[in-house]
C-alpha cells in the first residue's frame, strides 16, 4: 500500500515465504519496496529508523512477554514525532477462534511509556473466512 502511494516502504516478516511472495507481489505491480526477513520484537537489529509503522495483525499475536518486547523494540526505532498505526483483534469478538483478542485497556497500558495514544477506535479486519469480517481495534500512537 505504501508503495502504491510511491512512499519509501519496508516489509518485514520473521517467515521467509512471506517475504517472497510480498517480493513477487510488488514485482507482479511493478512497485519498489524492500523487503526484509527480520523479527518485530529485534527492530534495533535492522540498524534503522522508521517514522511510521503499519501493523496490521500483529499485536495480537504476542504473548504478553513478548508484546512488552515488541513495544520496546518500536520505541527503539521510531524517532520522537513517529508514528505507529495498528489494526489487532478486538476482545469485542464473540467467541474464542483465531488469534488472540487485545482489550483496549491493554493498549493503552502497552504504550504508556514515550507514546502518547491519538486514538483507539472500533474497526474491522477483513478475512477470508468471514463474509462479516472480525471486530478490530484500530489505534493511532505517536512517539513522544
Amino acid at each position: 500500500m505504501a508503495a502504491g502511494l510511491g512512499l519509501e516502504a519496508v516489509g518485514i516478516d520473521v517467515v521467509p515465504a512471506a517475504i517472497a511472495i510480498a517480493q513477487r507481489k510488488a514485482a507482479d505491480r511493478g512497485l519498489s519496496a524492500r523487503f526484509l526477513v527480520a523479527n518485530a520484537l529485534e527492530l534495533t537489529s535492522l540498524n534503522e529508523r522508521f517514522d511510521t509503522v503499519l501493523d496490521c495483525g500483529l499485536f495480537h499475536i504476542f504473548k504478553d512477554d513478548d508484546r512488552l518486547r515488541f513495544v520496546d523494540s518500536l520505541r527503539a526505532v521510531v524517532p520522537a514525532g513517529g508514528r505507529y498505526y495498528m489494526l489487532c483483534f478486538s476482545d469485542l469478538q464473540p467467541g474464542d477462534s483465531g488469534p488472540r483478542r487485545i482489550a483496549k485497556s491493554e493498549i493503552i497500558a502497552s504504550f504508556d511509556n514515550a507514546w502518547h495514544i491519538d486514538a483507539i477506535d472500533p474497526a474491522k479486519i477483513d478475512i477470508t473466512t468471514s463474509a462479516d469480517g472480525v471486530l478490530a481495534w484500530r489505534a493511532s500512537i505517536t512517539r513522544t
